[in-house]
């Protein structure tokens, strides 16, 4: 028989979402303690796993088996915030394909989270947008960044690491010593090819040539490093080295590649924490896929380490945010169309201006006080003008260039 929880649904205030069940599996055994099962609603299909970290009560929630993307991500993350109504933020942990370069350092094992950087929140949806002329991509929409109580709760973590007071060794180990395949892989090689270097047939790469290496200092020891910026989400896996160099450059430089998180943003704020199992080219295998998993969810528990229980009652509930973030878009576009509004109307009531029939009035007025006397009187005195000006009314037709001085005449 079950054990009856003493929890209810509104004792949970953190949402962490996961996509693989090697994800699920890390998660839950990283847990300080794991909870009974509550009762499943009938109106939710997901199924979860209770626990808690320190003092933060968390319900994780994982993609149905075999199911991938931002439809399924979204899809769980919906019904989880409808359910448990406290959640204050939510986590999304799990693996990802890594993008090595001159300025990131990225190796397997190592922890990507995403932070906002440049235009993008965090993540950047790379398949979303339009194509024009010759093959110029647009990207359209935005993704919100993390909930702030996150961002704040990163800086403290980079301050640990600057101490050298944040260590995940702890975690991996005890993880690793009960459960030996999500242990640091020893017999692995963390081999990054040339990305124009295609993968050869074969589970793994030993067919590959070590020729096509790319050179990279050997680092002193396993510890895992952190990365901090742009995460590409999107509803394909990335197999291919030179594309993800491109969307890369293109994107502004991007850490990580995966498939959920772009999903969530918009309607579950969250962190995108994730570990590094491949490089997102044609060499990716699943070998890394339990260590990194574990790493992400080792940074996950370190990082709540670092946040008071008590703050986190205090933040708004993520459908309390949802309202919040709604009504700042609204007023946001209504004072866009005001200001759009006002702008039509100056300008509809210049071009009205400038299409109205022209007074001459004022200027006419203006040279005939200026006239000096006795201006125009060889006309007055000019036989063709008395000879009419003293016959019948008739019309008298007096032409001459522009700016003669016909209108100062008399």
């Amino acid at each position: 028989m079950a054990t009856e929880s003493p929890y209810r649904a509104e004792d949970y205030t953190v949402g962490w979402i996961c996509a693989l069940p090697v994800e699920l599996a890390a998660s839950v055994e990283l847990l300080d303690e794991e909870h009974p099962r509550l009762p499943q609603d009938a109106k939710d299909s997901n199924s979860y796993t209770f626990g808690s970290i320190g003092e933060h009560n968390i319900v994780i929630g994982c993609l149905p088996f075999g199911q991938m993307g931002l439809v399924s991500a979204a899809g769980v993350a919906m019904q989880m915030k409808s359910r448990f109504r406290s959640i204050r933020f939510g986590l999304m942990v799990g693996i990802g394909g890594g993008v090595p370069s001159e300025s990131a350092d990225i190796r397997l094992g190592d922890v990507v989270v995403s932070l906002p950087s440049g235009q993008y929140g965090g993540v950047v949806q790379y398949d979303l947008g339009k194509t024009l002329t010759g093959g110029h991509n647009i990207r359209t929409g935005s993704l919100n960044a993390p909930p702030q109580i996150l961002l704040t709760a990163l800086a403290g973590v980079e301050a640990a690491i600057l101490r050298e007071k944040f260590d995940l060794g702890e975690c991996l180990s005890s993880l690793g010593a009960r459960l030996s395949k999500f242990a640091y892989p020893q017999t692995l090689q963390d081999h990054l090819y040339k990305s124009t270097y295609a993968h050869l047939k074969g589970a793994t790469c030993a067919k590959c040539s070590e020729d096509q290496l790319e050179e990279r200092d050997e680092r002193e020891n396993t510890d895992v490093a952190i990365h901090y910026g742009t995460i590409a989400s999107g509803n394909q896996v990335m197999k291919d080295g030179i594309e993800r160099d491109r969307l890369s450059s293109e994107l502004g430089g991007v850490l990580c590649f995966e498939m959920e998180a772009a999903g969530l943003m918009n309607n579950f704020p969250c962190l995108v924490i994730r570990g590094i199992c491949d490089y997102a080219d044609s060499h990716k295998n699943k070998g890394w896929q339990p260590y990194a998993a574990a790493t992400a969810a080792a940074f996950a528990k370190r990082l709540l380490g670092l946040i008071p229980a008590t703050e986190v009652v205090m933040e708004p509930t993520i459908e309390e945010t949802m309202k919040i973030l709604a009504t700042a878009v609204a007023e946001n576009n209504n004072l866009s169309q005001r200001i759009e509004e006002k702008v039509l109307t100056a300008e509809e009531d210049r071009i009205f201006h400038w299409l109205s029939a022209t007074s001459f009035s004022k200027s006419q007025n203006t040279a005939r006080e200026t006239r000096m006397p006795g201006t125009g009187q060889w006309l007055l005195d000019l036989k063709a003008y008395t000879d009419w000006r003293d016959s019948a009314p008739g019309l008298l037709w007096l032409y001459g260039a522009a700016g003669s001085g016909k209108t100062i005449l008399w």
